[in-house]
């Protein structure tokens, strides 16, 4: 397998699968796997065993469970990005909203998904973006609203690099015929597979980013290693994305 084929969860830690395409600029990137357990915020599982799951999460990125600056956000399947400045420390669950938004280096942003799109934002400075994109958001254009929000601040979409992290690939993704003509602006007359990847891919190269690199995992086809929700799982992973200062 190649490295973009697998998301490497190494020997060391099969807890979470990294994403090095970010590490010039000295990024961390990642999605949890299996190994790790579900991080949803609802469920059987004790509320302790989710919470340690987190903590762990916390000491990897910061070295200590107490320590740094971590953003999560009650999630809707919409397109609201948050915007997080520096000046606070700890765990933000912010309102309502399917991405974050960091100008400033030492803020983990993080997206729970299982089969939509955990998508990967960075500039060269440090800024970053982490967003969750279903179909919802996909159609919304959750990933063209960041975009936009970076380059107001001065950031040129042709500077930012794009990861279309693992979600359910195009042959596994059926949708009915009025999502896909939605999603796609073609109908037709049965439920037929879209590629969310693709169409978001395309997105972020008509908003002029040219540096896109979609992932080809599969939750459900790689299901063994990622949750799936069309595979029936009530599990979640995270998406995770720090600029370290």
């Amino acid at each position: 397998m190649t490295r973009r084929e697998t998301a490497t969860a190494t020997a060391a830690d099969p807890r979470y699968a990294v994403i090095d395409d970010f590490a010039e600029w000295g990024f961390e990137a990642l999605v949890t796997t299996r190994a790790a357990g579900s991080f949803a915020s609802v469920g059987e599982e004790a509320v302790g065993a989710v919470t340690a799951r987190w903590d762990a999460l916390r000491a990897r990125l910061f070295g200590d469970a107490d320590a740094g600056r971590l953003a999560t956000a009650r999630q809707v399947h919409g397109a609201h990005v948050w915007e997080h400045g520096a000046g606070w420390d700890g765990w933000l669950r912010a309102p309502a909203g399917d991405g974050h938004l960091c100008v400033e280096r030492g803020t983990a942003c993080a997206v729970s998904v299982a089969d939509c799109v955990p998508v990967f934002v960075g500039h060269p400075s440090g800024a970053i973006a982490l967003l969750h994109s279903g179909w919802r958001g996909t159609e919304a254009g959750i990933l063209r609203v960041a975009v936009r929000r970076l380059a107001a601040l001065g950031l040129s979409a042709s500077e930012l690099r794009v990861v279309l992290g693992p979600a359910i690939c195009g042959r596994c993704y059926e949708v009915s015929p009025d999502v896909h003509l939605r999603l796609t602006g073609t109908a037709v007359e049965h439920p037929t597979p879209v590629d969310l990847r693709a169409i978001i891919a395309d997105q972020a190269r008509a908003a002029g980013v040219h540096d896109v690199r979609p992932m080809p995992a599969c939750t459900r086809c790689d299901n063994d290693r990622f949750y799936s929700h069309r595979s029936g799982d009530a599990g979640r992973q995270l998406g995770v994305l720090l600029a370290r200062r």
